[in-house]
């Protein structure tokens, strides 16, 4: 597991991150090729979901979102999102590709694992398909916007 993996688990909500962790384990033990899992989004602040709501809206490139600020799990540091690394160097999200040549898919063995732990996945939305997302199923952004949050700024759940 590399650093910048490391240092977006230790931002997430404090109730996830040890399963963060044993599944993230748990995908690089089953891609026993060249590719490994790297966390490229976890904890998001209210400024960064907001400049990302912007985009392509108010601000350049394409719509990415259609979450405003304080209307994403990211916001409470309940999601993550993914990238694989190729041979420690190269970004790839690529859904189909089968790095091991294990027979499935790599993306496709880390979104079964991530299932196991009861995370769902982006790729699987009936809208706006967002292939790099997980997030810890049964939360809401309208029930996590109601609790009270604790000294380190976290939700208490």
């Amino acid at each position: 597991m590399d650093k910048p993996t490391q240092q977006r688990i230790q931002a997430l909500h404090p109730t996830v991150r040890d399963e963060v962790l044993k599944i993230i384990g748990e995908c690089d033990k089953a891609l026993i090729g060249k590719a490994k899992v790297r966390i490229t989004q976890g904890l998001r602040t209210d400024a960064e979901q907001a400049a990302l709501y912007a985009q392509g809206r108010t601000a350049a490139g394409p719509k990415v979102t259609n979450a405003k600020a304080g209307q994403s799990i990211h916001n409470y540091g309940f999601a993550v999102d993914i990238c694989l690394i190729i041979d420690g160097k190269v970004a790839s999200w690529e859904t189909a590709k089968d790095w091991d040549n294990d027979g499935v898919a790599d993306w496709m063995e880390c979104v079964a694992i991530f299932a196991r732990y009861g995370w769902t996945w982006g790729g699987s939305w009936k809208t706006f398909k967002d292939m790099p997302h997980f997030e810890k199923r049964g939360l809401t952004w309208q029930a996590l916007s109601k609790k009270k949050k604790d000294k380190a700024g976290y939700v208490i759940v």
